[in-house]
């Protein structure tokens, strides 16, 4: 008797397993059926909410559900990519973050996530790149003459960021481990009021992303001593690379990637990719992000894989420099 009891029960259990497996199959092949939250960590208006937007639309289309891009800023990204970490894996919950996914583990102590292991990857999205700019009047008109300049006067010499882990902050970081020197690094509220400044002549030196640069590199306003690019920028084609120029392998640049929290069904994450694919893929979209000096990510890029291969790259690259560099400086 207790053989049958144990029989039936085991029969029953198999069959309500068969079922479960057969309902979350079928809901996977039906997803989504509701809209979908695409989780910013920064303000609407910024670089990366301009991006989300951007995408937003497109991706919509081609999954049949709308994307609804939700701001969720502070402490530089980590309460967005906490709540997205906390989230319930059912694909209803996607996350688009710049280059700080790969320097929170060295900026913030005792993360409520991993980085690397409290999500999945969809794919890298964009890439905006920077230049090394510096005030009208500074005495040095190419690289050659600024890195005698920085040289001769070393922490005399001032440099802007937007904050603490900012990427203008990274990017001036890495320069002055390059170049072997430590300069006066001041910090502002964001690029906006440092680059106020750098117009206005009261800091030397500033690292900033070409959206909102390029107009005044063109009109002269400000020196431009090398992107940080490995090629040459089409807007700026007479800027030469600061790789060209003798700081091999300088290379920075506000990498975007989209992300879900950890769990997601394959299926659903390979709907997510395609939805990618295709609206970065989209004529308007290209033409807009071009516009913009953002440029769109090669195909290999886009796919889980290669944002997970950039992602530790970068982690790797970032953690050392910003420990030594003792941050906030």
């Amino acid at each position: 008797m207790k053989v049958k009891k144990f029989l039936f029960s085991g029969i029953a259990a198999a069959l309500t397993a068969g079922a479960l497996l057969s309902t979350s199959a079928l809901a996977q092949k039906d997803w989504p059926t509701k809209s979908i939250n695409l989780i910013v960590p920064f303000a609407a208006g910024g670089p990366t909410d301009s991006v989300a937007r951007l995408i937003a639309v497109p991706m919509g289309q081609a999954l049949g559900q709308t994307v609804v891009v939700e701001n969720v800023p502070g402490a530089g990204g980590t309460i967005a990519s906490t709540k997205v970490a906390r989230a319930a894996p059912d694909g209803y919950t996607i996350y688009l973050h710049h280059m700080g996914m790969a320097t929170a583990n060295a900026l913030y102590d005792k993360l409520p996530y991993d980085p690397m292991t409290s999500f999945e990857y969809i794919g890298q999205v964009a890439d905006v790149p920077m230049v090394l700019l510096g005030k009208k009047d500074l005495p040095a008109n190419n690289f050659k003459e600024l890195e005698a300049y920085i040289r001769a006067n070393g922490s005399k010499i001032t440099m802007a960021n937007a904050g603490p882990g900012a990427v203008s902050q990274l990017c001036g970081l890495l320069f002055q481990s390059r170049m072997g020197v430590k300069l006066t690094n001041i910090p502002y509220k964001g690029t906006g009021p440092a680059l106020t400044d750098l117009l206005g002549g009261q800091v030397d030196l500033l690292c900033d992303q070409t959206t909102q640069t390029i107009p005044y590199i063109k009109d002269g306003r400000v020196k431009a001593y090398g992107t940080t690019t490995l090629k040459r920028l089409p807007a700026i084609p007479n800027v030469p690379t600061l790789d060209e120029q003798g700081l091999k392998g300088f290379e920075v640049k506000v990498w975007h990637g989209m992300y879900t929290p950890k769990g997601v069904p394959k299926p659903i994450l390979d709907k997510l990719n395609a939805a990618l694919k295709k609206a970065l893929n989209t004529p308007d979209v290209q033409k807009r992000l071009a516009d913009a000096n953002i440029d769109i990510v090669s195909q290999e890029k886009m796919t889980p894989n290669g944002l997970k291969t950039h992602l530790d790259a970068e982690i790797n690259k970032w953690g050392p420099i910003i420990r030594k560099s003792n941050i906030p400086d």
